[in-house]
């Protein structure tokens, strides 16, 4: 992890910024002195992103591109959703012409991707958005509202999974933004990594893990000194998810890896980072709400889950191959006119996009679903479904 423990070169606080992060800090602290003194590090992680009025993914600021706190795929160019509009489209016509978007931003994919579907005249039947902020839902309908007037009608908007799932359910840089539990591992004991206060300060604090997060350290066999994080959350989300599915296909998009090098004896300091105005460093204590916090997800995990529900991996690659898989070298060529096109597109963007040193292999992308008669065009080339 990044080391910034006196935040010398990130940007000072506005009187604004302050107050909020200090009322979030108030409420974190209420609440571990009513958990006698102790909080698991997933629950400070969920208080400082989603905490309602005050979490960073439930605030006003400006979160995405350049003006924000990092970049995103879709936030680069219009280029991510047509090209994983191909995908979707392909999708539907295997299973039903219905599309769930998992987190979807302020609206600009879901906006890419509709845009494409319809050039591509394959538009769905409907378009569901599952959000747990309410600033986000407002931001994705007023862009929805105004690039895509005439197709407003396809979208609602969800406030829990659909019992029954069919079509295409994706998350787009999603589940690394979902609470993690932290542990170490020390001499011969799992402990897990929670927050307590001291003074004015957060600060970690050990204790024993146990119940299904020492469960799952425990089959991970991890040899200590050894520091990372388990993602409870993501789990749960994920059996939520493929537990309701009829016939669907789900794809996930997100910085991760298989297991065996998520957890690889060199990665013993776990992947846990927080950015702030494009500035990146590992201490989530800095003024919560203010900054985003991620960690890494484990792929080989949600694998496993969707397996127990008799549902296949349909492919598993990085980035970039599964968008070379799905056409991009051909959208570039055709110079798409619009508004973020390829014209006005800035190289050091599309190198983010594609590049094996920036998303293009650091982000990967997997399918899981019932049985396909054909091989999806994503996964065509350099599939590494197997080696989950």
């Amino acid at each position: 992890m990044i080391k910034n423990k006196t935040y010398q070169n990130l940007p000072a606080l506005d009187k604004v910024s302050r107050i909020r992060t200090l009322r979030l800090e108030k409420l974190i602290k209420q609440e571990i002195a009513n958990n006698n003194g102790w909080m698991t590090f997933s629950r400070f992680m969920d208080l400082a992103l989603y905490a309602p009025g005050l979490g960073y993914y439930v605030s006003g600021f400006t979160k995405f591109g350049e003006k924000g706190d990092f970049i995103t795929a879709s936030s680069c160019t219009s280029l991510f959703g047509a090209t994983l509009a191909r995908q979707i489209s392909e999708i539907m016509s295997l299973t039903s012409p219905q599309i769930i978007e998992l987190g979807a931003g302020d609206g600009s994919l879901a906006v890419d991707i509709i845009m494409e579907l319809e050039k591509l005249d394959s538009l769905p039947a409907a378009y569901f958005i599952l959000d747990v902020s309410p600033y986000m839902k407002t931001k994705q309908q007023d862009i929805i509202s105004e690039k895509v007037p005439h197709l407003l009608s396809l979208f609602s908007w969800l406030d829990d999974v659909p019992e029954q799932i069919s079509g295409v359910v994706f998350a787009n840089e999603l589940f690394d933004a979902l609470p993690v539990n932290l542990i170490k591992v020390e001499d011969k004991q799992i402990l897990e990594r929670g927050v307590a206060v001291g003074g004015h300060s957060f600060h970690w604090s050990d204790k024993k893990a146990e119940g299904e997060l020492l469960k799952v350290a425990t089959n991970l066999d991890l040899h200590p000194p050894y520091l990372t994080e388990i993602g409870l959350v993501g789990r749960a989300l994920m059996e939520k998810l493929v537990s309701n599915f009829d016939t669907a296909v789900l794809l996930l998009i997100d910085y991760g890896f298989r297991r065996a090098e998520y957890y690889h004896p060199q990665r013993s300091q776990g992947t846990l980072l927080c950015h702030y105005k494009h500035y990146v460093h590992d201490d989530p204590f800095f003024s919560p709400g203010l900054q985003d916090i991620t960690a890494h997800v484990d792929f080989t995990s949600l694998a496993e889950i969707a397996k127990t529900f008799d549902l296949e991996i349909l492919g598993y690659c990085s980035q970039a191959q599964f968008l070379i898989n799905c056409g991009i070298t051909d959208l570039i060529s055709e110079n798409m006119d619009n508004d973020r096109s390829t014209g006005n597109l800035p190289s050091h963007l599309l190198n983010k996009l594609l590049s094996p040193g920036e998303m293009g292999e650091l982000v990967k992308v997997m399918a899981v679903g019932n049985a396909m008669e054909v091989k999806l065009s994503g996964f065509n080339e350099r599939d590494r479904g197997g080696s989950l």
